[in-house]
């Protein structure tokens, strides 16, 4: 099975913290060199230094502020016009603040939407034509398992992830001629902030302590735990491998089972 990365460029979005961060160090023990992209500049210093210098590996940095999609189109533009290639595409962007889909205001969904699709749509635009020239291409998204089951609480961001679910697989259909995949990966409770602050939310609303919240929580997944960032970090790595090749237009849930569909 082929999981070489040597002599791929991978950009990955978010890459500072959580599962975008273990997602770059995953890529870059496979051998590619990865530009990480997120809005903290001495963040993204300090995760750069962090990845493994192997030989032949030039890890780097865009700073980009996804809340502004005209400055994230202004940069990842200038930095894909200083590149020969980009192979792999990771988006991922933080999920919007939760609370009931009733209470939303419409800017709500605006903001989120230009977070998530219209970010990654440009970011998109902006590398597919390096992936033609070069026939390679793995468009990996980081979403929510709630593209396959909407969870309570999260109006907003049910919403939204759906959104890009339905734009990834239009895209799969029209790439996939060009040696281009575009796959979704369904994160379940991960121990990230995302989650912590979940349940931290749900505590105060209920008048129970933190610990009761997330053991309910991990008693409804088949595995009884939260997910280890690198595990999906895993997954999103392979599907960016040669290996993965024939894998195109689906939405991978890594949840421990917890999940309810087939």
């Amino acid at each position: 099975m082929n999981l070489d990365l040597k002599n791929k460029r991978a950009m990955v979005c978010g890459s500072t913290q959580g599962i975008g961060r273990a997602v770059a160090v995953e890529l870059a023990a496979l051998g590619a060199s990865v530009t990480l992209v997120a809005r903290n500049e001495d963040e993204l210093k300090k995760a750069a230094e962090a990845l493994d210098q192997a030989a032949g590996q030039q890890h780097d940095y865009v700073v980009a502020d996804f809340s502004n999609p005209d400055e994230v189109s202004l940069q990842i533009q200038a930095y894909v016009q200083a590149q020969d290639a980009v192979h792999i595409l990771v988006n991922n962007t933080g999920g919007p603040p939760g609370g009931p889909i009733l209470e939303a205001a419409p800017e709500e969904f605006l903001k989120a939407f230009n977070m998530h699709l219209i970010n990654n749509h440009q970011l998109v635009q902006a590398v597919v034509p390096l992936m033609k020239k070069a026939g390679y291409g793995r468009i990996i998204n980081i979403i929510s398992t709630s593209v396959k089951e909407p969870i309570a609480g999260l109006g907003v961001s049910n919403t939204t992830r759906g959104a890009v679910a339905s734009w990834a697989k239009t895209m799969a259909n029209e790439l996939g001629q060009f040696g281009i995949t575009v796959n979704n990966v369904l994160p379940g409770s991960t121990k990230t902030s995302r989650i912590y602050s979940l349940v931290e939310s749900r505590a105060e609303k209920s008048g129970r302590s933190k610990a009761a919240v997330q053991q309910e929580m991990e008693a409804a997944i088949p595995a009884r735990r939260f997910a280890e960032p690198e595990e999906v970090a895993a997954a999103a790595a392979f599907l960016a491998t040669p290996a993965a090749a024939y894998i195109n237009g689906v939405s991978l849930a890594v949840d421990g089972g917890r999940t309810g569909s087939i």
